[in-house]
């Protein structure tokens, strides 16, 4: 008889099989750093030239954050972007790689904030109201608080893992994946680029519940044809269902379950080409909520080039519960610091009011300049 390994939650298995099984994730994970490497490319760089760019990139942001003291920052100039915890930059080998999958986003909902963009304000029963050119879009918070842009993380997660999944049934590598995701909570962490804490794990839980109890409604009128308008109503949430099964001797969770919505699993499972944009890893440690939603929109308007909003349309589809002076400091510090990932950001004058310019830093033509400023801030 072979040699047998004990797995704590399916029983034994035979050692060859954990191998292979290793091997498989080990597979998955560079195709998924393969892609992470394209998605970054400059115009004209070669695969290797846009790895060294980027490993060169991380020395530098490395290098400098360790050169201050607890990662501070030198006076008047403030990042935005909070260190990565330790061990960040290396992923266990056996666990599948989630966290080396680019981060992934539904572009239907990335220039309206489906989330609260504030740590403190709960907004526990409040309605956020977008309105737009062909109906509006309502986003209603449970009695456990209105999900966060923090909390949205595990979307951005669930959206990955689906994406992924989907692109290997497409070339024939794998099962359609179904609704339900069962990552461990420290794939949930590390993906999110968080620290594995004993607080961390329950606020996992608080997460999915805030998740659970945001709904979105989207009311649209449609034209079916030249006589008729037809009004259409959805609502679903932000996650259909979860699980989570721990050790009550201690406290140690066993296993997570996510449900997918029906609105995100359609999306990327019966369209064609998925309405899905990939998410810069720096993302995950963009401190500030509007900086954070920021990057959404340049990232949903701009592309791989620029695009400009005025200040107060911005305020306006963030749904902040600030002032609109209060969301404009704000936005200036976030312009000052100018290190958000891929996008530098400035400010101009319109006939209504102050601008924001969103500008891929491919496009920019100080681009190297900007990289050597942030990297002597930090």
């Amino acid at each position: 008889m072979g040699e047998v390994m004990e797995d704590n939650q399916n029983g034994p298995k035979p050692v060859g099989h954990a191998l292979l099984s290793a091997l498989d994730r080990l597979s998955a994970s560079r195709e998924a750093y393969v892609k992470r490497v394209e998605a970054s490319a400059l115009p004209g760089e070669t695969f290797e030239q846009t790895e060294m760019r980027l490993r060169r990139e991380q020395d530098q942001r490395d290098r400098a954050r360790a050169a201050m003291p607890n990662g501070s920052i030198k006076p008047g100039s403030p990042s935005m972007i909070r260190k990565p915890p330790k061990g960040d930059e290396q992923p266990d080998f056996f666990v599948p790689g989630l966290y080396d999958m680019g981060s992934r986003d539904n572009r239907s909902v990335m220039d309206v904030a489906v989330f609260r963009l504030s740590k403190r304000e709960k907004r526990a029963g409040e309605v956020i109201r977008y309105d737009l050119p062909d109906g509006y879009v309502e986003v209603k918070a449970g009695p456990d608080g209105m999900a966060s842009v923090w909390d949205y993380d595990i979307v951005l997660m669930l959206v990955s893992h689906l994406t992924e999944a989907m692109n290997r049934y497409r070339e024939g590598k794998g099962d359609k994946p179904g609704r339900v995701f069962k990552p461990h909570v420290s794939d949930i962490l590390k993906f999110c680029r968080k620290g594995d804490g004993a607080r961390q794990f329950e606020q996992v839980e608080a997460a999915l519940d805030r998740l659970k109890g945001t709904t979105i409604k989207s009311v649209r009128e449609v034209s079916r044809d030249s006589k008729r308008t037809t009004r259409e109503v959805k609502s679903e949430g932000l996650i259909s269902s979860y699980e989570i099964v721990s050790r009550t001797d201690t406290g140690k969770v066993a296993r997570v379950e996510i449900e997918a919505p029906n609105w995100i699993y359609r999306e990327i499972t019966e369209g064609k080409q998925p309405d899905v944009l990939t998410v810069h890893p720096d993302y995950f440690l963009i401190e500030p909520g509007i900086g954070r939603f920021v990057y959404r929109l340049a990232r949903r308007a701009a592309g791989k080039g620029k695009a400009k909003w005025a200040f107060r349309t911005i305020y306006h589809r963030s749904g902040s519960a600030g002032t609109f002076k209060e969301f404009c400091r704000i936005l200036r510090k976030l312009i000052v610091a100018d290190d958000l990932p891929e996008y530098t950001l400035r400010e101009e004058a319109g006939q209504s009011g102050p601008q924001l310019l969103m500008r891929h830093r491919s496009e920019a033509p100080d681009a190297l300049l900007h990289d050597m400023a942030v990297c002597n801030r930090r």
